[in-house]
């Protein structure tokens, strides 16, 4: 199965803080060229090139990072989902500083800023990922799993001792829901509680009510929520733009539970070892090999 691949028409560009960096930075999508992929380039660095793909990933810590030689790009995740969403396979995404923008803290920013740059097809094919056996990964009570299929599908559940979060479970048909309604206006969310350790450990320091959900113990502290399970629907916009770090479309259905970015490497790692093996032959054409009958 292949797809057309595609980029972008024409320049386009954001501006906004690095959600854990704090740093200001622009974000400056370029038309790219059949089979070039996905690529970060860091115009603050002489240009150095980064490929978004999964062997690029360097840091998971409450977003998924890529780097290269020590230089990185962080949270890189609600930007490949909307690139992902919109089909394209080959764009450069020139940025001027060491974090992705927050901007409203979903990827309904992004969808917009590609919309405005207009996408074509390159005419040339990308093969489509399909597995031939499910793809498995645990960790304690967290869990993650592919089986083969003919489209993306996407079955997330979440289970937080809040009550307002609570358990929430979405389904998700990459082919017919609409990702631009359903998923990308979701943002990201965390716990006031949490705020003081996360910027001793040099993270959250551009975070505030403007760009992400703010809970305390009781509720949502700068409401309303935009969907009343708008955490579980960001948690798929999250493993969406984590599989774009495979390199080309994939077809299967997933199940995930209490998953993260944490997991959602593991898992993309997996796939790609399992996408590498070869493919064992089929009996017949084995026994022609080694001269024995089949009967």
């Amino acid at each position: 199965m292949y797809l057309q691949r595609k980029t972008i028409n024409t320049d386009v560009s954001i501006t906004g803080i690095g959600l854990h960096s704090g740093i200001y930075t622009t974000v400056e999508l370029h038309p790219a060229p059949a089979g070039s992929g996905i690529t970060f380039v860091r115009a603050d660095l002489d240009g150095l090139r980064i490929p978004a793909l999964q062997a690029s990933t360097t840091a998971l810590d409450y977003a998924t990072t890529v780097g290269k030689d020590d230089v990185q790009v962080g949270t890189v995740e609600h930007l490949l989902a909307a690139i992902m969403a919109w089909g394209i396979t080959d764009v450069d995404i020139h940025i001027d500083g060491p974090e992705v923008p927050i901007i409203d803290g979903s990827a309904l920013p992004f969808m917009h800023l590609i919309d405005a740059a207009g996408v074509r097809e390159l005419g040339a094919d990308i093969p489509v990922l399909r597995l031939r056996e499910p793809v498995e990964v645990v960790d304690g009570d967290k869990s993650i799993r592919i089986v083969p299929a003919n489209r993306l599908i996407i079955k997330y559940r979440i289970d937080f001792d809040h009550p307002v979060i609570g358990r929430q479970s979405l389904h998700f048909d990459f082919g017919s829901d609409n990702f631009l309604r359903k998923i990308a206006p979701a943002r990201t969310f965390g716990f006031a509680r949490d705020v003081e350790k996360m910027r001793a450990a040099g993270l959250a320091r551009g975070g505030s009510v403007e760009n992400a959900i703010v809970l305390d113990d009781q509720g949502v502290m700068n409401g309303p929520l935009r969907f009343r399970d708008e955490f579980v629907r960001h948690k798929v916009l999250d493993l969406i733009g984590d599989l774009a770090l495979i390199g080309r479309p994939i077809t299967g259905e997933i199940t995930a539970y209490r998953a993260g970015h944490a997991l959602h490497s593991q898992f993309v790692a997996k796939i790609l070892k399992a996408a590498a093996a070869p493919e064992p032959l089929p009996v017949e054409q084995w026994a022609s090999a080694h001269r024995i009958s089949a009967s």
